[in-house]
């Protein structure tokens, strides 16, 4: 899960530095392999903690949106997208003094990327976390790796290697563990949120190969900006006029839904970039994969979630996937 430098990392797993979601840095900037030092180097270790804390916290606000403020997944998903892409836009104009424009050629790509990268990947992991919780959620977004490992061996023509095969093994085991496929009789766990869960993980690989192409030509901050404005585009039928209306009326719930685009997606990001300007991404990423288990530590102590032993050992057959992957890259 290591190459050089892609941008992003919206909420997770797979390799931060690589663009899957609201990290990296930026091609103009340089990620500092094997920096040594003292105070600049703990720096960037505590930014990288605190973007990995602030992306485990999002089935914190989902949860309080959904059950406290009464909102759909869909409004919620829109919302995310439409306040991060809003507050990335205004930044990037008052920086250069213009709106960075795309051109015609390219509009398909941000649609494509919007629709598939953005808007079905906020959608379905929402629903993963509402179904089953947000720390078996977290945990199968994490397959988001195998995912990618899988495409581009069946459609990109990238071989399949024997590490590659193993992670793939060791992913979609560990996935079957935390769906609890070993007690049959349960109904803890529904078939239907762990499709959304492994969902995620798929779309979240989408969003990584989209991200990767789209940092060949511009900024990764101009990509994150078009992806979210097109995918929060293809939400905006889907909305009710009233939910949009109670949404943007009720401080307490405008408040929440702020703080959803500018911490866990926007605020991390911001966190994940900085501190890789002095730790190495190898380093960064690992401290990163600390998200799904301080997410179940937020389920355990805010909404009463448990995972049991097998469930665990899954995660950590999954977060093993995520680390070869990432020496084999």
């Amino acid at each position: 899960m290591r190459e050089p430098s892609s941008p992003f990392n919206p909420f997770s797993p797979f390799d931060r530095s690589e663009g899957l979601c609201y990290n990296g840095p930026s091609p103009d900037e340089t990620t500092v392999e094997g920096f040594v030092g003292g105070e600049p180097v703990l720096r960037g270790y505590g930014l990288i903690l605190l973007a990995a804390f602030l992306w485990s916290t999002l089935g914190l606000f989902y949860n309080r949106l959904l059950h406290h403020h009464d909102l759909t997944t869909t409004t919620i998903a829109f919302f995310r997208a439409a306040v991060a892409s809003l507050t990335l836009f205004v930044g990037l104009s008052g920086r250069a003094g213009r709106w960075p424009a795309i051109s015609r050629r390219e509009v398909p790509f941000y649609a494509l990327f919007g629709a598939f990268g953005v808007a079905a990947f906020f959608l379905v992991y929402i629903r993963a976390i509402d179904r089953v919780g947000m720390g078996v959620a977290a945990v199968l977004l994490y397959t988001a790796p195998a995912w990618v490992a899988l495409i581009a061996a069946l459609f990109l023509g990238e071989p399949l290697t024997r590490r590659k095969g193993v992670a793939l093994l060791l992913a979609f085991g560990g996935a079957a563990l935390v769906a609890r496929i070993y007690h049959l009789g349960s109904v803890r766990l529904d078939l239907v949120g762990i499709l959304f869960g492994l969902g995620s993980g798929l779309t979240y690989g989408l969003y990584t190969i989209f991200s990767k192409v789209g940092v060949r030509r511009r900024s990764s901050w101009e990509v994150l900006a078009y992806a979210l404005g097109f995918g929060a585009l293809f939400m905006l039928p889907w909305q009710s006029a009233e939910s949009l209306r109670r949404a943007v009326t009720t401080p307490g719930t405008l408040l929440w839904l702020l703080g959803l685009g500018w911490l866990p997606t926007l605020g991390a990001g911001v966190a994940f970039n900085q501190g890789l300007k002095t730790v190495p991404a190898s380093g960064a990423s690992i401290v990163a994969n600390l998200e799904p288990a301080l997410a179940a530590l937020w389920g355990a102590l805010f909404l009463h979630e448990r995972l049991e032993p097998f469930q665990v050992l899954g995660g950590a057959m999954i977060l093993g996937a995520v680390l070869i992957l990432q020496r084999e890259g």
